[in-house]
């Protein structure tokens, strides 16, 4: 049977009435007139097929039906007030469960050495974290938020860009001692091994961009490796076998312990966004936007400790 909505707004008025002891008294708190506190009692009269009140000009009473009625009906209106407290409380208090799909790089580069801190700070929070080239369907499996690298794509999704990671091109010392160190990015095109990284979206590697300042050029390199795991690419690029362009967000520490080179400083100006993905700006639930204000934070933290976004 479909909910009569009329039927809790007089489930209202009769609690009202028998808390106020008289119609005018319930009328008063209610802000409503003498004759519509009247009239809704007699709607859920009707609604319910049984008189509920006893009433004459000078008395008020509950019959037994009423009676009975109220004593039943009072823990239901007071379960639906806890529920409301429980659904505005959500928008600020960090709590329950949070579910993110967070592309891997970031994970593996940023996310997981800082994870621990953001549980520990929100002992109430319980955090999923799916690993995925995919942002998928948002809202249709259920996720919270969405963390992704790359330009968005056309969705009804909120977009909020987190930070543009600057992308460098690394070799290792091994790797240049025996294939020699390109002057230029041109140079990549003709006698070196390239590890190619899989773009999710399209199935095909990355091009091979370089930029400085305004210029931009397109270098068309060669590789018999192609990954779609950042952490794969980098130790590949660690271990001599390729020159790879890897992000500057989580290169700091390989880079000043000479285990990688920076190939060409001068034309290290691409950049790549990371986005936050969630399903509305409207009444963002306090849980989501605690996770976002961690990300920020630690995107920053980074930032300060390396030098290297």
């Amino acid at each position: 049977m479909a909910f009569d909505t009329r039927l809790l707004s007089g489930l209202n008025v009769l609690v009202a009435v028998v808390e106020a002891g008289s119609f005018a008294r319930a009328a008063g708190t209610l802000g409503l007139t003498q004759s519509g506190v009247s009239r809704s009692i007699q709607r859920l009269e009707e609604r319910l097929g049984v008189r509920l009140l006893e009433r004459t000009s000078k008395t008020m009473r509950l019959t037994d039906e009423g009676r009975h009625f109220h004593r039943e009906v009072i823990p239901l209106l007071s379960r639906l007030e806890e529920a409301a407290d429980d659904a505005t409380r959500s928008s600020s208090s960090v709590r329950g469960r949070l579910r993110v799909n967070v592309d891997p790089s970031f994970a593996r580069l940023l996310l997981a050495p800082r994870i621990g801190r953001f549980l520990t700070a929100h002992p109430g929070l319980h955090l999923e974290l799916a690993i995925r080239d995919q942002i998928g369907d948002l809202v249709a499996e259920g996720f919270d938020a969405a963390v992704r690298f790359g330009e968005p794509e056309p969705s009804t999704l909120i977009t909020r860009r987190l930070l543009q990671v600057r992308v460098l091109t690394c070799a290792s010392p091994a790797y240049l001692a025996e294939r020699g160190k390109p002057g230029v990015p041109r140079d990549l095109a003709a006698g070196h091994e390239c590890l190619l990284f899989r773009d999710p979206t399209t199935g095909a590697p990355f091009p091979w961009e370089f930029h400085r300042g305004k210029k931009k050029m397109t270098v068309p390199v060669t590789g018999r490796l192609i990954v779609n795991d950042s952490l794969t690419h980098l130790e590949a690029c660690r271990a001599g076998f390729g020159v790879a362009q890897i992000f500057a967000l989580g290169a700091g520490p390989h880079l000043a312990s000479g285990q990688l080179v920076n190939l060409f400083p001068d034309w290290s100006d691409e950049l790549f966004p990371l986005h936050a993905y969630y399903p509305s700006r409207n009444f963002l639930p306090g849980k989501v936007r605690a996770f976002l204000d961690f990300l920020i934070s630690s995107i920053n933290a980074e930032a300060d400790s390396t030098g290297r976004i």
